[in-house]
């Protein structure tokens, strides 16, 4: 019996901060990792990034060019930060910190789909403007409808994704490819009179609708500047 007492005394001394951290299992697929951990008191807790995982496909800066990659691995810094080992579509390699990615897209698991889509990648990365528009068939027509029913909404829902960019306008949801150039078209000059990029981790994420009299504003500047090039001076 003292010997029992002995052990439940000796247990219950151990101290609460030492005890490991549970991480919840994610249902995102990019998202590798949002472990926890403790190191002595709980000043000293680090959280490691979430980062994309291996295997996703990227659009990334790298001493201000532009690139798409495939992400090889990733690595976590002792600070908490994500760093990924990349090979472009060159075949050269980088290692880049995460603020360094500017979109992302998961590989299909099907080695066909995955190099179909990753080939559709590279081929849209320089896309302009009006190709992308008549890619996803949105006219400046449509885009100043998008925004009238985004500022319509209050809060949150003034926001726009890509995906739901897409949804929309054309009532279906998007494929992978219709996300990327649409998150491209809505950072258009054209996209600026009517939303405001909104940033996550430094990446541009969803786009915010302005209001009537920014819109007003930004259109008479634009169309000074286009003149009479542009359709959206006479929508």
């Amino acid at each position: 019996m003292m010997i029992l007492r002995a052990l439940v005394i000796a247990l219950s001394s151990i101290p609460v901060a030492r005890a490991f951290v549970a991480c919840p299992l994610s249902t995102v697929k990019p998202l590798a990792s949002c472990l926890h951990s403790k190191k002595g008191d709980a000043g000293d807790e680090v959280v490691q990034q979430q980062a994309f995982a291996a295997g996703s496909f990227v659009e990334f800066v790298e001493k201000k060019r532009t690139h798409i990659g495939k992400i090889d691995t990733v690595e976590h810094k002792s600070s908490g930060g994500a760093r990924y080992h990349v090979i472009d579509s060159e075949g050269k390699k980088f290692n880049i910190p995460d603020k360094d990615v500017r979109y992302a897209i998961s590989s299909p698991n099907s080695p066909g789909q995955a190099t179909k889509l990753y080939d559709e990648f590279i081929a849209a990365q320089d896309t302009p403007v009006q190709s992308i528009q008549e890619a996803i068939e949105v006219t400046p027509d449509l885009l100043e409808m998008a925004w009238e029913e985004a500022a319509m909404e209050e809060g949150s829902s003034s926001t726009l994704t890509p995906a739901s960019f897409i949804e929309l306008v054309h009532a279906h949801a998007a494929t992978a490819m219709e996300k990327y150039l649409a998150w491209k078209y809505l950072q258009s000059d054209m996209s600026h009179i009517f939303f405001k990029e909104i940033k996550s981790h430094g990446r541009v994420v969803s786009f915010k609708a302005k209001t009537r009299k920014a819109v007003d504003a930004a259109k008479e500047m634009f169309c000074r500047q286009h003149q009479d090039d542009n359709e959206i001076c006479f929508v």
